[in-house]
């Protein structure tokens, strides 16, 4: 008896309107969907979390535009698989070539694509849950039209949910009752491929007569899933613990939890990168060194790798987590934010205007101002924000900020990207 594929493969769309999500990209009129109606599209990358249509995207077009179409893994392909498929791409045309977790391919693979890309021999797709500007080298970036894909919101995921049952060959014979979504949801972490797995793990558990509730799938889920998903909720949850424990100034929880991610295969890059914008965010002038050291880190880790990176990002974990802490620079920059977003552009006060021209002089640009190296301790007790929000206070040194605070302007600042 041939066995099936997982439920979120059979269920994998076949079109732009069976894709559940990414509207702004797929949806009537988006510019993505024009490219592919016309049959021109560009070679892009696709950037967004896990489980949000990367791959199905880039089957869909080549589906619709009826193009040859190569799929390459990152983790499991080099340079010597991209160059094969250069060869066969010259003496084709309008070749799509896939390219998954692009971000793991170095400088030298990266490059391998180049001249192809350039010469229009392969119309290149790459698929990455890390930010571009950091993983992919800035020629092919030049070269590459970047795609943001959103995470699914808790209706999209619902909606997939109930498709599933009421639409997969295997669900639909079994009489299955959706009564809580809620566990599901959280342990999926918003990736629809993880959602629709655990549907079918649920499912398989519970028979064919199956009330899925939250207490039922969080018991199949303990004994089933595993401690530690680098791209699922664990992800989410140990970073979080991690960033806390550095926060809160305990060494011995910080490389507790560093222990878990290394173990559990995290990106070093990535727990590297926390660590930067933590050195900012938590540390920031209580010990300005702590951004300097955070950033060697970020680069010998890019430089040494896995294992011995270890040890690296051990020494620098430890030394944010004794640091002095502070986040008025944090601070500053919300309220500062806020008040641009509450008084819109306000004029800047004359005085401090530049006046490189007779005109702007006759106008009052630049008059009165006191030039602070000429007053004692080289300083002027002049004004120098708008008048609207004279004497405003956005820099208060060890101030801080309360917690409810600080997760609106975190997520104001990075679009709810990482998860606190």
């Amino acid at each position: 008896m041939t066995s099936l594929p997982p439920l979120a493969e059979r269920l994998r769309p076949t079109t732009l309107d069976e894709l559940v999500g990414q509207q702004h990209l797929t949806g009537k009129g988006s510019i993505l969907r024009t490219a592919i109606e016309h049959g021109k599209i560009p070679s892009m990358i696709l950037w967004g979390p896990p489980g949000v249509g990367k791959t199905t995207i880039a089957n869909i077009i080549a589906q619709t535009l009826q193009v040859p179409f190569y799929t390459l893994s990152a983790i499991s392909s080099g340079v010597k698989e991209v160059r094969e498929v250069i060869e066969l791409a010259k003496k084709q045309s309008s070749v799509i070539l896939f390219i998954d977790e692009i971000h793991r391919f170095n400088k030298g693979q990266q490059d391998a694509l180049l001249g192809a890309v350039e010469k229009g021999i392969i119309t290149l797709i790459g698929a990455t849950t890390e930010n571009p500007s950091f993983e992919v080298n800035s020629a092919l970036l030049s070269r590459t039209q970047v795609y943001i894909l959103k995470a699914l919101d808790e209706k999209d995921l619902v909606a997939l949910l109930q498709h599933a049952i009421k639409n997969d060959e295997v669900l639909k014979t079994k009489k299955i009752e959706l009564k809580e979504t809620e566990a599901m949801i959280n342990i999926s972490g918003g990736d629809a491929r993880k959602l629709l797995n655990l549907l079918e793990l649920v499912t398989d558990a519970l028979g064919s007569k199956a009330v899925i509730t939250d207490e039922a799938v969080m018991e199949i889920a303990q004994q089933r899933i595993a401690l530690y998903d680098k791209k699922g909720e664990q992800h989410y949850d140990i970073i979080s613990a991690f960033i806390k424990s550095i926060r809160g100034s305990d060494p011995n929880a910080a490389v507790y939890y560093l222990a878990r991610m290394i173990e559990g295969g995290e990106d070093i890059k990535f727990i590297a990168r926390r660590m930067l914008i933590l050195a900012s965010e938590d540390i920031g002038n209580a010990n300005p060194n702590a951004l300097l050291l955070a950033n060697a880190t970020f680069d010998a880790v890019n430089k040494i790798g896995y294992p011995e990176s270890q040890l690296i990002l051990s020494q620098c974990a430890i030394y944010l987590a004794s640091s002095a802490k502070s986040n008025a620079a944090t601070v500053a920059i919300g309220a500062a934010m806020s008040a641009v977003k509450t008084h819109g552009d306000l004029p800047v006060p004359l005085h401090i205007r530049n006046a490189p021209t007779k005109l702007m002089k006759n106008e009052g640009y630049g008059k009165g101002y006191e030039y602070s190296h000429n007053y004692e301790n080289n300083f002027s007790p002049q004004e120098y924000l708008p008048d609207a929000i004279s004497g405003t206070t956005f820099f208060e040194p060890g101030k801080n900020l309360r917690e409810e605070e600080l997760r609106k302007f975190l997520k104001l600042l990075w679009k709810d990207k990482y998860k606190y």
